[in-house]
């Protein structure tokens, strides 16, 4: 189920996890404005596309992923109807055997579950571990819709503005990518 459409954090925070409120707090003193739609967990693309409509953007699709000796992590922010191919991505990130992270490292390093991954979860990373890629479809999107290290809620803020005011802030930077519609 998918309730209204809000503009930023919600006026009652009870029964929110720290890390969503966390996330509030960050963007709000950042001066990064979003609006946020609340929801059941997003597991199926019908409930995802509803979503997608009500926030007038595509949340994009965020995948934590390792090498096998499991010493680089990778965040890779795409278009949600992209497919993933390891193979391509292997060769932009220069790393070969690549694979998803664990539900463990996930929580070490960005706090977040699986199912939650976000961009928001860089600023959890406070060694800077995870490098952060971005396909330039996305970069190209007046918008970025992604979850608040929650996947109950969903966020909608001007591309811009997670780049050059969220990412600094958490000292992360990001390399543009291009991953193809096909082989």
């Amino acid at each position: 189920m998918v309730t209204n459409l809000y503009n930023g954090r919600p006026t009652d925070l009870s029964g929110r996890l720290d890390k969503e409120i966390r996330v509030y707090d960050m963007l709000d003193s950042l001066g990064i404005e979003y609006c946020r739609i609340d929801h059941t967990p997003a597991g199926k693309m019908e409930a995802c596309r509803e979503i997608d409509e009500r926030l007038g953007v595509v949340i994009c699709k965020n995948l934590f992923l390792c090498n096998r000796q499991k010493t680089r992590f990778y965040l890779l922010m795409m278009p949600a109807d992209k497919p993933y191919r390891t193979r391509i991505f292997s060769k932009l990130a220069g790393s070969s055997r690549l694979s998803f992270g664990t539900p463990e490292d996930m929580e070490r390093l960005l706090d977040l579950t699986p199912g939650s991954v976000s961009i928001l979860g860089l600023m959890n990373d406070k060694d800077c571990v995870v490098k952060l890629y971005i396909d330039q479809d996305v970069l190209d999107g007046e918008y970025i819709g992604c979850h608040p290290c929650i996947n109950t809620s969903s966020l909608r803020m001007k591309t811009a503005e997670v780049v050059e005011k969220f990412l600094p802030a958490v000292h992360h930077e990001y390399t543009a990518v291009t991953m193809p519609y096909d082989e």
